[in-house]
């Protein structure tokens, strides 16, 4: 693995979710990004966590992160990473930092027999879509994402 690039620590929630926010900005979606350390400590570090991630530092500074978790492939009979987020600082972008980032994830894969690295990327985001393609990923074409949230999410979740 790059020595740049590890597991996030306690010490890091801080800079990570000061990393999610910047990332809400880019995507022009900073009124929906709510997340606090508190909550980012309490899904990383629980006694049996669901939500993992990696940073990467620059001369001691967290410079990138991603958080992922672990799907299933009920075609592959195997566990897969789903890749929620990745972002490097604008001025650390073309160091390599976002390559890393991925290379650490697709390394996840195949030491644990995962069967796959996943992740959405908005369609007005080309230069995140150039890089991924660099990489030999591919879009799934002919499926659409959907999600429930909100005042939906509870509509449905009382439905039970």
């Amino acid at each position: 693995m790059d020595p740049r690039i590890r597991r996030v620590r306690e010490a890091d929630i801080k800079a990570v979710v000061e990393l999610v926010h910047a990332l809400a900005e880019y995507e022009r979606m900073s009124d929906e990004c709510t997340m606090t350390p508190a909550q980012l400590h309490a899904a990383l570090f629980a006694p049996e966590p669901a939500l993992f991630g990696h940073v990467a530092e620059v001369d001691g500074e967290i410079v990138g992160f991603t958080l992922w978790f672990l799907n299933f492939s009920t075609f592959h009979g195997a566990h897969g990473i789903y890749l929620e987020d990745l972002f490097v600082r604008p001025n650390h972008r073309g160091t390599g930092l976002g390559r890393a980032l991925l290379t650490a994830l697709a390394e996840e894969c195949v030491t644990k027999g995962y069967s796959r690295l996943e992740w959405s990327v908005l369609d007005w985001n080309t230069p995140s879509i150039g890089f991924y393609e660099s990489l030999g990923a591919s879009p799934r074409d002919g499926w659409t994402v959907y999600r429930l949230t909100g005042d939906a999410l509870t509509a449905a979740g009382k439905d039970a």
